[in-house]
């Protein structure tokens, strides 16, 4: 673990979507109240139907959620944390899903490299490092592995685990970053803009404890085939075009 003094007094924003977790939202946020560290805790509830509201409500209510807001109708996980994004105060900003399959507890390992100004933007990696890791889907290990790898073959990147949920940003960056994506396809879209702007990228490995499909867990093949195309679109066409401009620009100021 890293020196708990680094970053003593500093405040993390975490961002937390929702969307129909009821058995687990109440149980994670008590988890990240519980870690020790000014946290601001922004909840976006994104139009679930089946009870998670009215416990953020009431959670909001006793004071365990420092900012809710309620999206009207489900709009995806990219929505929900670019409402979110807009609505953290804190020197950094942190992503937690709703679930628990994500630890609390491994925060310090994440803002370590930001707080010791070595990086700006931390991924949290689930295949680094020797963390306990659920044993489940096969087929959902080579998928990201080769969404991964398709991502880093158009940003440049040597990332491990470019789905993950835990990312790790200084303010400044979000500052930069407008996000497109309302649903999963945010990943590769940030990971792309996060690469086309040169911030400095860490990873630290992190432990994981993954859910099966009847636990509640969402993301499908439909979201990986979305994945690949974001990863186009944000990442290899992005930079043609950026580089389109610039050649366009330079004309200009020759004539």
């Amino acid at each position: 673990m890293p020196d708990s003094d680094v970053g003593t007094g500093r405040r993390v924003s975490v961002v937390m979507p929702v969307y129909n977790e009821q058995d687990t939202v109440e149980e994670i946020i008590r988890r990240v109240k519980c870690v020790p560290m000014e946290i601001e805790l922004v909840v976006v509830d994104d139009g679930s139907t089946d009870g998670s509201r009215a416990i953020l409500q009431d959670l909001a209510d006793g004071g365990s959620i420092d900012r809710l807001v309620l999206h009207d109708q489900n709009r995806g996980k990219g929505a929900a944390l670019s409402t979110g994004f807009r609505a953290a105060t804190g020197e950094a900003v942190l992503v937690q899903d709703a679930d628990l399959e994500y630890d609390p507890t491994e925060y310090p390992l994440l803002l370590a490299p930001i707080w010791e100004e070595k990086a700006d933007v931390v991924y949290g990696s689930r295949f680094l490092g020797g963390r306990p890791h659920r044993v489940l889907y096969f087929w959902h290990y080579v998928g990201n592995r080769l969404l991964t790898l398709a991502s880093n073959m158009v940003s440049n990147l040597n990332l491990t685990d470019m789905e993950t949920c835990y990312k790790c940003f200084r303010r400044e960056v979000l500052e930069t970053l407008e996000i497109e994506e309302r649903g999963f396809g945010v990943e590769p879209e940030i990971t792309a803009k996060v690469a086309i702007q040169g911030w400095r990228v860490y990873e630290v490995g992190i432990s994981y404890s993954g859910r099966t499909y009847a636990e509640g867990k969402k993301i499908g093949w439909r979201d990986g085939m979305r994945a690949i195309y974001c990863i186009w679109r944000y990442g290899c066409w992005r930079r043609i075009t950026g580089r389109a401009r610039r050649r366009s620009l330079a004309r200009e100021v020759e004539a």
